[in-house]
């Protein structure tokens, strides 16, 4: 049998061998992963007082709502009924996807300005710009006028001691008149008023490869979306680990690349919702 004095050289050894590999030290974490609330956009307006519950129960840490207004709040309820529901619960939601579809056509600002009333009651780090439609992207002139549009919200949100972010789809990767939109957007916004929120899914069926944009824009992507993409048929997802994207390749880079926050997001499922979210996270903890 090993002795105390034995033990405790031994494990000085060790204690120095891994101040000198401090990678060791973190090559499993307790990363607290989110999940994107658009898996459950079905149920959460019918009981989101139940669906929360389940999430945490899932094994979630946080949460990225979608689809807040005014008037409706988060599926009927308030920004503070919905932070109390969260707290109960355990979770945080350091982002959430808000629309800003009437400021970008008007550039009325009470759209914003409700936003940042929201993320603010909710403690929230980053206000997310989640999609773009067409009448925003389809000429050279509509991605400029619509970038200086995102310029203004960003300006005042960081303003309101918030950050906003961008998350992609795949057709900002699509050449418009010479340009593309995710070069545009990349190139011609602040760096201190605006992040981005990296959908690897879109990503990769948009045939680019998210290593090579982590190298040539690190510390541009703070959040990323993860969901994977059916072997079989590329326009479906499908549970983490389970699918053709070699996520653990890419997470084991994501840290280094600057990335904050990590979401799971299923958009499709072939088995029960709950199981897959658990399936997911489960994959995402294996591999630290």
């Amino acid at each position: 049998m090993i002795n105390r004095k034995t033990f405790l050289q031994q494990a000085g050894v060790m204690s120095a061998g891994m101040m000198l590999i401090p990678g060791l030290l973190s090559a499993k974490t307790n990363r607290p992963f989110g999940l994107q609330l658009f898996a459950f956009r079905e149920q959460l307006p019918k009981d989101v007082k139940t669906i929360i519950p389940k999430i945490a129960l899932a094994g979630y840490k946080q949460v990225e709502p979608f689809g807040y207004s005014k008037t409706n709040g988060f599926w009927g309820l308030s920004a503070t009924e919905f932070k109390k529901l969260l707290d109960d619960n355990g979770l945080t939601a350091p982002s959430a996807h808000y629309s800003f579809d009437t400021f970008l056509s008007s550039g009325d600002t009470a759209q914003v300005e409700q936003t940042i009333e929201a993320a603010k009651i909710l403690g929230q780090k980053y206000v997310v710009l989640p999609y773009l439609g067409e009448q925003f992207r389809n000429s050279a002139k509509a991605m400029e006028d619509v970038i200086n549009k995102i310029n203004q919200a960003a300006a005042k949100i960081h303003e309101a001691g918030l950050k906003m972010a961008y998350h992609n789809h795949d057709f900002e990767f699509k050449n418009i008149e010479g340009q593309r939109l995710f070069d545009m957007l990349l190139n011609n916004t602040n760096t201190e008023q605006l992040d981005f929120e990296l959908d690897i899914y879109w990503v990769v069926r948009a045939g680019e490869d998210p290593l090579k944009l982590f190298k040539k824009y690190p510390g541009r992507f703070k959040l990323i979306h993860i969901k994977d993409m059916d072997k079989t048929n590329p326009a479906l997802n499908t549970e983490i680990g389970t699918g053709s994207i070699d996520y653990k390749t890419i997470l084991g880079k994501a840290h280094s690349a600057g990335v904050k926050y990590y979401i799971v997001e299923q958009e499709n499922f072939k088995i029960d919702q709950f199981l897959s979210i658990r399936k997911s996270i489960s994959y995402l903890k294996e591999i630290g």
